[in-house]
């Protein structure tokens, strides 16, 4: 890794080779009057699916979901990590033979030597977005994730590398706004909370964040601010990342948005003016519809809530308390002690739902029992609980996923199986090892409100309809 590192120092100059945007004429390019959006205020930005045919930065088409299922093992182990404070001794090296320049633009600072820590990981499971940024503004192609605090995108020069994205790479230059950000700054300081690995300062006192994940991606560059805008809106002085070095499965995204629990977080930043909350609608990969991604108020009567949990072991993620399960309205064979043995987490990025050993064990059983008639088919990698033919196509029992509170997800057939290959759905779960986490297969088309203020999270069946 070290050797292809420094091989990538001879392209300083080399940026990433535009990709024209995707265009269908079926696929909505706008936010329309979504049920359950405060269409009066707030933020609503359009949501796609990472493997959507109308996805502005899809990932390749032939992905097997083999290797979906590889990167989400990644995140959960990076999950796990974060949770164990487990450090990482994996460096990445960026060029420091620019450290004699005269020059104080921030793509000729050198970069230091820095070790990463665990983050987490981020592309097949993530949904995608646009955000604008500088001044004039131009529109960027962008992952979002709740388990990630910082957002960054790649910038020109790409000092070391630049993965291939959909549109041009951002010139910090070509924007009037643009600042970068010295080492004495208190957000410099923030970093080591936001991304888990601490800050660096340049020769010329820029100051240099790291940002790891999971599956050995990873954004190192300048932590920066500018304008950023979503449509008419603009809001100055945002702090981000000004990525030099970018590798890694990112789709051709142009970065990431984080929406974690960080006073860097594009949420924290954005709530003085639009308020400390968040809402999405998470479409499925076959629609040619989008979801949505709104920031700000929210229309509250239509939710069912569940307190958000404390938790000392990463305060930046969302956890929350499940509390049962039923299958076909008949609750699992567990005691309601074995859904809190694990702390159970919420997130955007992770496909398959984890849960506690037990807890997976009765529901594979029920569902396996409801589906008797079904013929089965053989385990495919982690899921073992696996039929013959398409979710669509078969008759599923109901199940209902129990929180705190009295929220529920009650999960249509998208929701509880997946299609691994076209002759082979299987059970969208798997046991769990250090924590129970909701993945975004369960959240599909439901609408999901972080109400950050109020200490809470609401669920809302048909919320991208």
């Amino acid at each position: 890794m070290a050797l292809l590192r420094l091989l990538a120092i001879s392209l300083l100059f080399a940026v990433a080779t535009p990709v024209r945007d995707i265009a269908h004429d079926a696929c909505s390019s706008e936010v329309k009057d979504f049920q359950h959006l405060n269409n009066s205020s707030g933020l609503h930005l359009t949501l796609h699916h990472p493997q959507s045919p109308c996805s502005p930065a899809p990932l390749p088409a032939d992905l097997p979901f083999s290797a979906v299922l590889a990167h989400d093992g990644a995140r959960i182990a990076s999950l796990a990590a974060r949770l164990a404070k487990t450090p990482s001794s994996r460096p990445t090296l960026l060029d420091e033979s620019r450290a004699g320049s005269s020059s104080s633009s921030p793509d000729d600072e050198s970069l230091a030597s820095v070790p990463l820590g665990p983050g987490t990981s981020v592309g097949v499971g993530n949904y995608v977005t646009r955000m604008g940024l500088g001044t004039p503004a131009k529109s960027y192609v962008m992952v979002v994730d709740t388990g990630s605090s910082l957002t960054w995108l790649q910038c020109s020069p790409c000092v070391v590398s630049c993965h291939r994205q959909s549109g041009p790479v951002f010139n910090p230059k070509a924007s009037s706004s643009y600042a970068s950000v010295s080492c004495s700054a208190q957000q410099c300081s923030d970093l080591t909370t936001a991304t888990l690995n601490p800050a660096s300062c340049s020769t010329s006192n820029v100051c240099i964040y790291q940002a790891s994940y999971g599956d050995s991606s990873f954004s190192v560059g300048y932590l920066s601010k500018d304008t950023v805008s979503f449509g008419s809106t603009s809001v100055p002085n945002f702090y981000y990342g000004c990525g030099q070095d970018n590798e890694g499965l990112f789709g051709q995204s142009a970065g990431l948005i984080g929406l974690a629990r960080n006073k860097l977080s594009l949420l924290y930043q954005l709530a003085p003016s639009m308020g400390y909350s968040f809402s999405y609608c998470l479409p499925t990969s076959s629609s040619s519809s989008s979801g949505y991604l709104s920031i700000g108020s929210y229309n509250p009567g239509q939710y069912s809530y569940t307190p958000m949990a404390s938790s000392s072991l990463d305060d930046s993620l969302y956890f929350i308390k499940m509390t049962g399960i039923k299958v076909a309205g008949k609750p699992l064979s567990v005691s309601s002690s074995a859904y809190s043995s694990l702390p159970t987490i919420i997130d955007s990025g992770t496909v398959i739902t984890r849960l506690p050993t037990g807890v997976y064990s009765a529901l594979s059983k029920a569902v396996a029992g409801a589906m008797k008639g079904t013929p089965r088919a053989s385990a495919f990698s982690i899921l073992d609980t696996c039929f013959q033919g398409q979710a669509a196509r078969l008759r599923v029992p109901e199940v209902t996923m129990a929180f705190a509170g009295g929220a529920a997800l009650k999960l249509a057939a998208r929701n509880l199986l997946v299609d691994v290959d076209s002759a082979t759905t299987c059970l969208a779960f798997a046991p769990a090892r250090s924590a129970a986490i909701i993945g975004n297969t369960q959240q599909q088309t439901f609408s999901v409100v972080y109400d950050v203020k109020n200490s809470k999270i609401g669920f809302a069946a048909g919320g991208c309809s």
